[in-house]
């Protein structure tokens, strides 16, 4: 059997750092008058209490050898257990919303995927603004921490590829995921308060300022207005935050990089190069659709087209303009762009640029070797021999991938949904985007109208998308829970 003592240690670690984190908007509650201070007050002593429990009661446990089994545990359980205790003040808030709900809303934080269920965020406590804004903020930093010392080492949908020396053996994982937090926290730190200096100096307050660079750096979309960014109908600032959502959807190992002085990395890397042009591409197409099709004029068609369409590649999920009403192609091509997401090793979401890359590259050598049947063609990713165990890997992640989001598709419309939202509704769940299409979930609507079965189906197919699929999926192998 696993043993679990290291997994529940780091666990009630997490639970601890979340207690401390409710303390912000508790403060925040405090200051403006709020009742709701309290309700972070308690929900923190709970957190604490219970965190503080497990690692007292599973201290003595060594945490130098984590192996296969504990960090595929770890990484899920960790994922649920900071979404249960994040939802406690979403549900004991004078919010007065369900526990569907407020799990919902939690899950839809931490995973940054960006959807709510909220009505009235205008005019919302500042505690509950600042605790959705601090939920994906940290979700942000915890994914790419994950991507980088913990995916590599389980293999999951070709992940293998970003393997360094120093994740050569499951030992390592901890001490080296701790050393490379450490840079990370202070890079994404840094990224999040020059994104809120250079938002303050636009008009927005302080306030709005710093939950808005808190959820642009981790492409999580949270906004404190109903409305979204279109709200504050200010072009720098839209501009500044497509500038955020691009930073926060690079690998950010390379900022790592770049800081000793080696700009080669992010310069040379093919995935990055990709990722550029897919966005060039994505708003050329769509600007020229609008233009043709629309009353913009050319400078408005230009900020909207490139900040909707950025928003919806990286799984951001801002919007400045229902993007529904735009026409079918641009529609249809924004739903195919959910799939898509940015960089490993960022915030982002999606299947990611360089499993398409991976894909493409097996694809030209299966086609050569059709034409030529005794040639030796080998497929390439950065100037580098793609193993077979990475293309194979690559393509059941894309295969499970569909399967995943078609089932959760299906399932959605048994509970009566329409066709466009329970298409829309599982690609952005399992994406991690934010916003749907249609009247109901659309960049105008929110999720809180859906049936409590379908925020349940929809907080697992964010959970799924987040964590890669197999991570969460191996667990339900019998396999996987005996020796």
């Amino acid at each position: 059997m696993i043993t679990v003592g290291p997994v529940l240690f780091i666990i009630g670690l997490l639970m601890s750092l979340l207690a401390v984190a409710m303390g912000l908007p508790a403060i925040a509650d405090l200051a403006t008058g709020n009742p709701d201070w309290q309700v972070f007050a308690g929900s923190a002593a709970v957190s604490l209490f219970v965190g503080v429990s497990l690692m007292l009661t599973t201290r003595s446990t060594s945490m130098t050898n984590l192996n296969l089994r504990q960090a595929f545990l770890l990484t899920t359980m960790s994922w649920v257990a900071v979404a249960a205790v994040g939802a406690l003040p979403f549900a004991f808030s004078e919010l007065e919303i369900s526990v569907a709900d407020a799990f919902f809303e939690s899950m839809s934080g931490i995973t940054t995927t960006g959807s709510t269920i909220i009505v009235g965020l205008d005019g919302a406590p500042p505690g509950i603004l600042l605790w959705r804004a601090l939920l994906q903020w940290l979700g942000g930093v915890g994914i790419i921490v994950m991507a980088m010392a913990m995916l590599p080492i389980l293999s999951v949908g070709g992940m293998q590829l970003f393997r360094t020396e120093a994740f050569d053996t499951p030992d390592k994982v901890l001490p080296r995921a701790a050393q490379i937090a450490g840079g990370i926290f202070a890079i994404y730190l840094f990224m999040t308060g020059l994104c809120a200096l250079a938002l303050w100096t636009t008009g927005f307050s302080g306030f709005d300022a710093i939950t808005h660079a808190m959820t642009t750096i981790a492409t999580g979309g949270y906004s404190t207005k109903d409305g979204s960014i279109g709200y504050f109908d200010n072009p720098i600032a839209e501009w500044i935050i497509v500038c955020g959502m691009i930073i926060g959807s690079l690998p950010f190992l390379y900022y790592l990089r770049v800081l000793r002085g080696n700009l080669s990395p992010i310069v040379r890397d093919s995935q990055v190069r990709w990722f550029f042009i897919v966005i060039i591409a994505s708003v050329f197409l769509v600007t020229c659709w609008v233009w043709n099709n629309s009353n913009f004029g050319p400078d408005d068609t230009i900020r909207h087209v490139a900040f909707n369409v950025i928003s919806i590649l990286t799984g951001t999920g801002y919007v400045t303009q229902d993007f529904g009403l735009w026409g079918g192609f641009p529609t249809v091509f924004l739903l195919c762009l959910m799939f898509v997401g940015g960089c490993a090793g960022s915030t982002t979401c999606g299947i990611k640029i360089f499993r398409f890359q991976v894909l493409a590259a097996s694809a030209r050598a299966q086609l050569s070797r059709l034409l030529v049947p005794h040639g030796v063609f080998i497929p390439y990713y950065n100037r580098k021999e793609i193993p077979e165990t990475v293309s194979n890997a690559v393509m059941g992640f894309f295969f499970l991938y569909i399967m995943c989001f078609v089932l959760l598709a299906a399932s959605l419309s048994a509970l009566g949904l329409n066709f466009i939202t329970a298409i829309s509704g599982a690609a952005t769940a399992i994406c991690n985007v934010g916003p749907g299409l249609g009247d109901s979930i659309g960049p105008t609507g929110n999720f809180g109208s859906l049936p409590e079965t379908a925020k349940w189906l929809l907080s697992l197919g964010m959970l799924l998308g987040r964590l890669e699929l197999f991570t969460v999926l191996v667990m339900f192998s019998p396999a996987f829970w005996t020796r």
